[in-house]
C-alpha cells in the first residue's frame, strides 16, 4: 500500500496488458474466494518487487508549518484557511504553479479539524470554464507528521502519475489527510475520515481564486484507493449545497475486505509469519484504531511488544517502520485475539471497510494480478459485491504488481476520465 520507487519513464510509453473483466468473470472469480483462500494468498505473499524505498528526509513545510495549529477552525468543512506557494523542490513536472493549502475538515472523532494538501495547476491558460479537478488520494506513507506528502518529495511513481494528469489538462489537489502535518493522528484506512479530507480539499480549491471547473473526479492508489472509494460513496452528500459536480472515481490496488482476515488476528493467526509489508500495514492499523476507538481497549489485546510497535507506528514513516519490522512476527503483537472485541468484524468494517453499494457515479477498478501488497482477491471480492449490488463499475486486470498497476492502468483510466468529465 506504499508508493514504490520506480525508474522514471513517461507514462505514455509504458505498456501493460489490461483485461476488462466481464460481469461473469467478476462474479465467478471473486465469488469463489473463501476466507481461507484469501488468508492463504495474503499469508503466502512475498514483498512486492525489488524496489527500495528511500529514507524519509526532514519535512519541508513551504513556510506553512501547522503541526501545532491552534487557530479557530471554521465550522464549515472545506473552508480554505491559508495558501502559500509550494517549495519548488516539492513540485512535479507538468505543473505551471503549485501551492500548499490549509483547510477545515472533519476528523475520525467527528470533530472539526484541519488538513493540509498540495494543489498543482497545469501549464498554460485554462480552458473556458476552468480546469477539471482531480482529487488525489495517496497511498501508505506513515501516520506521523514527518511523513506528510505535501512536505516531502513525491515518489517517482506518484510524480509520473500526477504529471500525466496535469499534461492532460487536469488540476490536481492532493490531500495529506487530517492528522498528517496537522494536530491529531492520521486515522490510517479510516474510510469516512479520509473521505472528508478528500472531498473538503476540492471545496477548498474552489476558494483559491484559480481557474478550476465545477467538474471533478477522484483518483487513488492502495490506501488511497480505499479512501477514494469511500469518498466516492459520500461525495454527493458531502458536497450538497455547493456547485461542485462530482463525476466518478479511479481506484487502483484497492484494499477491500481486509477486515475479513484481520478479525482473525491473534497469538496463533495467521499460521505463518507475514511478509514485512503486511506486518507494517497491520502496525499502522493497530495504532490508528487504538487512537480512534479508545473504548475498545486495543492495548488490552496487545503484548508489550505489540504496544511498543503501535507506539512506533504513530511516529515512524513507512521506510523506517518497515526496516524496524523486517524480522517481526505479527502474532507476537497479540496477547488475546482480535475476536475478543464484541462484534469484531462489524467494528473493523465500519473503520476500514470499503462500501459495496450506494454509489451514484461511475467506478474504475484497476488491479494487478501479481500484486502482493494488496493481493488480487481483495479487489476481486469487492468487484463481486459491486456486481451483486448492481453498482456502476468496471474492472480492469493487469499482469503486473502493485506499483505497476498504476502505470498499466493509465491507458484505460485516461479515456475513462475523459468520458465522465466531458459528459454534460
Amino acid at each position: 500500500m506504499r508508493p514504490h520507487a520506480r525508474r522514471s519513464m513517461p507514462l505514455a510509453t509504458r505498456r501493460g496488458g489490461g483485461l476488462r473483466a466481464s460481469a461473469t468473470f467478476r462474479v465467478a472469480i471473486a465469488g469463489a474466494l473463501s476466507v481461507s483462500t484469501l488468508a492463504a494468498l495474503l499469508v503466502g505473499a512475498a514483498p512486492a518487487g525489488a524496489d527500495t524505498d528511500p529514507r524519509t528526509p526532514p519535512p519541508n513545510w513551504s513556510g506553512l508549518d501547522v503541526r501545532a495549529f491552534a487557530g479557530p477552525v471554521p465550522s464549515r468543512s472545506g473552508t480554505l484557511i491559508e495558501q502559500v506557494p509550494l517549495a519548488p523542490t516539492l513540485s512535479i513536472p507538468g505543473a505551471g504553479s503549485a501551492a500548499r493549502i490549509l483547510y477545515s475538515t472533519i476528523d475520525q472523532h467527528d470533530r472539526a479539524a484541519v488538513s493540509t494538501g498540495a494543489v498543482f495547476l497545469p501549464i498554460g491558460q485554462a480552458p473556458r470554464g476552468g480546469w477539471p479537478v482531480l482529487a488525489w488520494a495517496h497511498g501508505t506513507v506513515g501516520i506521523g507528521d514527518d511523513c506528510t506528502p505535501s512536505a516531502q518529495p513525491r515518489s517517482i511513481r506518484d510524480r509520473d502519475y500526477l504529471s500525466h494528469w496535469l499534461r492532460r489538462g487536469y488540476a490536481v489537489v492532493a490531500t495529506d489527510y487530517a492528522g498528517l502535518g496537522t494536530p491529531g493522528l492520521m486515522s490510517y484506512l479510516n474510510g469516512v475520515a479520509e473521505a472528508h479530507s478528500i472531498v473538503d480539499s476540492v471545496k477548498a480549491v474552489a476558494q483559491m481564486g484559480v481557474p478550476t471547473a465545477r467538474r471533478w473526479a477522484i483518483v487513488g492508489q492502495s490506501q488511497g484507493a480505499g479512501a477514494a472509494m469511500n469518498a466516492a460513496r459520500l461525495a454527493t452528500a458531502f458536497t450538497r449545497g455547493t456547485d461542485l459536480d462530482y463525476r466518478g472515481v479511479v481506484a487502483t490496488g484497492t484494499p477491500a475486505n481486509i477486515e475479513t482476515i484481520l478479525q482473525l488476528g491473534g497469538p496463533t493467526f495467521p499460521p505463518f509469519r507475514l511478509p514485512t509489508g503486511l506486518t507494517t500495514y497491520t502496525a499502522y492499523i493497530l495504532a490508528a484504531i487504538r487512537e480512534a476507538r479508545p473504548d475498545l481497549n486495543i492495548d488490552g489485546l496487545l503484548t508489550a511488544r505489540g504496544r511498543a510497535v503501535a507506539d512506533k507506528a504513530e511516529i515512524a514513516c513507512y521506510p523506517e517502520l518497515e526496516a524496524a519490522l523486517t524480522t517481526a512476527d505479527v502474532r507476537t503483537f497479540f496477547s488475546r485475539p482480535i475476536s475478543a472485541i464484541p462484534d469484531a468484524y462489524g467494528v473493523l468494517h465500519r473503520f476500514i471497510g470499503t462500501p459495496a453499494s450506494g454509489y451514484d457515479r461511475p467506478i474504475f477498478l484497476g488491479q494487478g494480478i501479481i500484486d502482493t501488497d494488496v493481493p488480487a482477491p481483495s479487489a476481486l471480492s469487492l468487484a463481486a459485491q459491486l456486481q451483486a449490488n448492481r453498482q456502476p463499475f468496471e474492472l480492469h486486470l493487469y499482469p503486473t504488481d502493485h506499483s505497476g498497476t498504476v502505470y498499466a492502468s493509465v491507458k484505460d483510466s485516461t479515456p475513462f476520465l475523459t468520458r465522465i468529465l466531458a459528459a454534460r
